[in-house]
């Protein structure tokens, strides 16, 4: 229906009065806004002058919303961290001060998202509308208000869950030289907590795109997106935005601890983020140190990873467990940036490069990985075997590298390697293939208990496979016995013991049929030199002669 012109009329009217009342009740303010001017810009930095109040780790603002941190704070010029693409910035453009701090957009909004250091989406899923915002830059929890750790955060990984375990609220630095497996490893932890109520976040630094979408897909394909967020700085970004990436996606992760949620962060990797560190002191004109390092290395990553705890349960309970990604050249954990991490972290897991190119997946070196606070955090059913497990593993290390010279072994020697080789073959693990706990305990007993020893070497896979399903059957009380803290039964071991014998009836080496028996019943057979021996005549001692 169509509206009468005086009708329209009055409506414009109306409108109009509004207008003129708001802007005669409008009184203006004069807003005070401190403004500077670019000196110089380089890759990443630039220098500023005309803001003499401006705070360390304050935001500017320059043309084009480009943002940047105010990082040497002089009494003549001001450093600035460039944010993103500085190309537009030019000699005596001006620079505005915010008045606050860098922060991020936190919230469930955030899951199952690709985002950006500065809460900018990378996924095309549309904008990222986070209803709260924290600073990257918090403090660590106060002593007294954190809590022992003593849950266990499962990897899915035999070899760690047994062996190097990580609880909750653990920083455990994952090391070793390129291409050995340290990514798959904090991807395999992601996906295995799916349904554990467990919030991920992954934080790639500086890493090539095609890597990160690889990685991306993967979980996707697991559907670990579910529960986690992603913040990703690739190669080819500022190094301010490799800088920041950290602190920013722990933020997050913190948003969700304080709410009582266990959180799980990942650090891909820190070698990266010390470098882009290194790139911009340098640029700014610090002193360089060991390594051309700058003397507060250390303290930036100390200040990152000493936010990762398990709060108390008056605080809310919540966790933050940090597993830190750092790249040694030619095996050297001895260098400057893996040394400070060892000494920073609760245990390190060391992925060695000759036994990745053995094909022995994971490539975990047990003897230089270790863990200072999950063995009080692993569920006792691990604690019951796991203890005998790692010295055999380290006597059969030991007595595989003396046998490579030939040397003639005893039985007793020639038993701990064959049971040595079974524990390795144990430990083998495809990527993306978790094992639940029950499937872990299983194979660990039957380990214990000798029965992989009559099973060949070449079907110890499918002999592993079979024990894992059988584990699916075990007593629902049993299974519930095995993810808490309770001690394992002699009962609830026998029970598993045999359900293990069971499924590895079928690897047990054949005895010769009683068809081929009596095919040849007449055959006769070379004895052996040892029978030769034993029917051979005696010799009839001679008499002596009596003189």
């Amino acid at each position: 229906m169509i509206a009468a012109p005086e009708s329209l009329q009055s409506v414009l009217d109306g409108a109009f009065a509004g207008i003129a009342q708001a802007r005669e009740a409008f009184t203006p303010r004069l807003t005070p806004r401190e403004v500077g001017t670019i000196v110089s810009v380089a890759t990443g930095v630039a220098k500023v002058t005309g803001l003499p109040n401006v705070g360390f780790e304050e935001l500017v603002k320059f043309p084009g919303d480009a943002l940047g941190i105010a990082f040497n704070v002089d009494e003549d010029e001001i450093g600035v961290v460039l944010l993103g693409q500085y190309w537009n910035l030019h000699s005596g453009d001006e620079v505005e001060r915010t008045g606050r701090v860098m922060d991020v957009g936190v919230g469930d909004e955030l899951l199952g998202r690709v985002i950006d250091p500065l809460g900018r989406p990378l996924d095309g899923s549309g904008p990222v509308a986070a209803r709260e915002r924290l600073p990257i830059e918090r403090p660590a929890a106060a002593i007294m208000d954190r809590a022992p750790v003593t849950v266990p955060l499962q990897t899915g990984l035999t070899v760690i869950d047994a062996l190097i375990p990580v609880g909750r609220g653990q920083r455990e630095l994952i090391l070793g030289d390129r291409q050995t497996g340290k990514t798959a490893i904090a991807i395999d932890t992601i996906v295995n907590q799916r349904g554990e109520n467990v919030i991920c976040v992954y934080c790639a630094i500086g890493q090539r795109a095609s890597a990160v979408a690889k990685t991306i897909a993967g979980l996707r394909d697991k559907g670990a997106m579910d529960h986690t967020i992603v913040v990703v700085t690739e190669g080819n970004d500022p190094p301010g935005l490799a800088y920041i990436a950290p602190y920013a996606a722990t933020s997050i992760a913190e948003h969700f601890m304080d709410a009582g949620r266990d959180v799980l962060i990942v650090y891909d990797d820190l070698t990266q983020h010390a470098r882009a560190y290194r790139e911009i002191s340098l640029l700014l004109r610090r002193p360089p140190g060991r390594e051309a390092f700058p003397g507060d290395i250390f303290y930036i990553h100390s200040r990152l990873l000493e936010r990762a705890t398990h709060l108390r349960p008056e605080l809310g309970g919540g966790s933050l467990t940090a597993l830190p990604i750092i790249e040694t050249e030619a095996q050297d954990i001895s260098a400057y940036i893996p040394t400070n991490l060892i000494s920073i972290t609760d245990g390190q897991i060391y992925l060695s490069p000759s036994l990745f190119e053995l094909g022995l997946l994971p490539a975990v070196d047990v003897s230089m990985s270790v863990s200072r606070v999950g063995g009080r955090a692993q569920r006792a059913a691990y604690r019951a075997v796991a203890g005998d497990l790692k010295l055999a593993y380290a006597q059969f290390e030991e007595l595989e590298t003396f046998a490579r010279f030939g040397a003639r072994l005893d039985t007793d020697t020639r038993r701990i390697i064959a049971h040595g080789q079974r524990i390795r073959a144990c430990l083998k693990q495809s990527e993306f293939a978790p094992v639940s706990v029950p499937g872990q305990i299983a194979v660990l007993l039957a380990l214990a208990a000798g029965l992989f020893e009559p099973v060949p070497i070449d079907r110890m896979t499918d002999a592993e496979h079979a024990v894992q399903e059988a584990a699916a059957t075990v007593p629902t009380e049993v299974g519930a016995r095995l993810n808490t803290s309770a001690t394992l039964s002699a009962e609830d071991r026998a029970t598993i013991v045999q359900i293990a014998r069971n499924a590895l009836m079928g690897f047990q080496p054949q005895p010769e049929s009683a068809t081929e028996a009596r095919a040849e019943p007449n055959r006769q057979r070379r004895p052996t030199p040892e029978a030769e021996r034993d029917v051979a005549p005696k010799a009839t001692p001679v008499p002596e002669e009596k003189s």
